[in-house]
């Protein structure tokens, strides 16, 4: 698939890079302590989002216009003037996401209520209860958007959220593109994209869905969500809101089978159907030697790898391709980044399973029968990245700015705006 650039493909690195440079200047002092200001005059102020909303949204607005009279940006062009708009966007919002994003208890409470009614309802939606047609029917291929939609919470930065919206969007769209060139059908419209975008989010399932629709909507710059981005935003608001709505009429089912299927889905995501299914031996057949309360058996490791991979398969797998994002990746889409931070990962893995082993009095070679490869074996190499610390756009799904890492870049600039760490309890980035 060609890389479907949303923002335009030179402005990514513009937008950061560009930025910290500028800031680095000793021209740009004013701009660093007006930065500084803001970030500390803001973090003392208890939660409002309506308030906090507009006094970003000011904010940005009076420091765009003041780029664009400062000899800093004399004789950039439009595309310059706008990335360091973006540039001063995610570096603010990063410093103040921990402030803003579901500040609030009911907002939280959404999120929890909209996740557990997806939760169950994934279990038994199909297409056609969406009144998705036939030739649009390919779920296989939706894996791909929904895995764009599941990156919503990596990052931090409004607008690297919305790429994740509208990577997920540009999938769907071109891929009912494709299928109705191939079946020589009509293109597709909005009635056929937002059910396939509907049935892409409950099947996703990402976690704060409600809160992160609200940042958005809240703190990206005004005049940067329109056009596309607007169209496609407005669909994802549409389809949260069907999603919190539904029931049996919505999904062209009997009230009956609806509430069975609920009940069903419930009982599963419990636990409930697992207990059921055991059924316990007769006394006339179970062995004498087997009487001893079960209570008592003490299982061994591959009894527990069994049932843990048992539980997997029944369990919320959209909680589970959260947790570990890198579960379906292949070597080549992974990024510098992501290899530290596997590494880390691992080394932390390593590290408890030899504690476990240990504490079982279990050796390594019973637990951890592969043994170390050699030099002599072929090892792992990232591929080449570019320098870029936003979401990749479709047909390069990579990422490098893990928001939920602190990255680099922002501790650079840290060190030259003087923003403290202090500001506010949890306002590092």
């Amino acid at each position: 698939m060609e890389n479907a650039d949303i923002f335009g493909s030179s402005t990514a690195p513009l937008t950061w890079h560009d930025f910290l440079e500028r800031m680095r200047q000793p021209s740009a002092a004013d701009f660093v302590k007006a930065i500084k200001s803001f970030i500390v005059s803001f973090s003392n102020n208890a939660p409002d989002p309506e308030r906090d909303s507009r006094a970003v949204q000011e904010f940005l607005g009076n420091m765009e216009a003041a780029f664009r009279a400062h000899s800093l940006w004399a004789g950039c062009s439009e595309e310059e003037l706008d990335s360091a708009g973006e540039g001063l966007e995610k570096y603010v919002m990063t410093k103040l996401y921990p402030l803003v994003f579901a500040s609030l208890p009911e907002e939280k409470k959404v999120d929890e209520q909209l996740h557990e009614k997806i939760a169950l309802i994934q279990h038994f939606v199909r297409p056609e209860n969406l009144e998705i047609k036939p030739v649009f029917q390919n779920e296989t291929s939706w894996l791909l958007a929904q895995k764009e939609l599941q990156k919503i919470n990596m990052y931090k930065a409004p607008r690297d959220k919305i790429v994740c919206i509208l990577n997920c969007c540009k999938v769907i769209n071109n891929l009912l593109l494709n299928a109705s060139i191939s079946e020589n059908e009509n293109p597709p419209g909005a009635d056929d994209f937002l059910p396939v975008l509907i049935y892409v989010t409950i099947k996703a399932n990402p976690p704060q869905l409600h809160s992160n629709l609200l940042y958005i909507q809240r703190f990206r710059r005004e005049s940067r969500l329109a056009a596309e981005a607007a169209y496609y935003f407005t669909n994802i608001l549409s389809a949260e809101s069907f999603i919190r709505n539904i029931n049996a009429k919505a999904l062209s089912m009997d009230e009956t089978e609806f509430e069975c299927n609920m009940r069903s889905a419930q009982a599963l995501l419990s636990g409930l159907l697992e207990d059921s299914s055991s059924q316990p031996e007769s006394s006339e057949t179970k062995p004498r030697n087997d009487e001893q309360p079960s209570i008592d058996k003490i299982p061994s490791i591959s009894d527990l790898e069994n049932k843990g991979a048992a539980m997997i398969l029944e369990d919320n797998t959209s909680d589970f391709f959260h947790i570990f994002p890198y579960f379906y990746s292949q070597a080549g889409i992974l990024t510098v980044s992501d290899v530290e931070e596997l590494l880390t990962n691992y080394k932390q893995l390593v590290f408890k399973y030899v504690c476990l082993s240990k504490g079982l009095g279990i050796g390594l070679n019973q637990v951890w029968p592969e043994t170390v490869k050699g030099p002599e074996e072929e090892t792992f190499q990232g591929p080449e990245v570019s320098k870029t610390e936003s979401p990749h756009t479709v047909g390069s799904p990579a990422a490098t700015d893990r928001n939920k890492i602190p990255a680099v870049n922002v501790h650079d600039t840290e060190s030259k705006l003087a923003v403290e760490d202090g500001e506010r309890s949890g306002g590092g980035s």
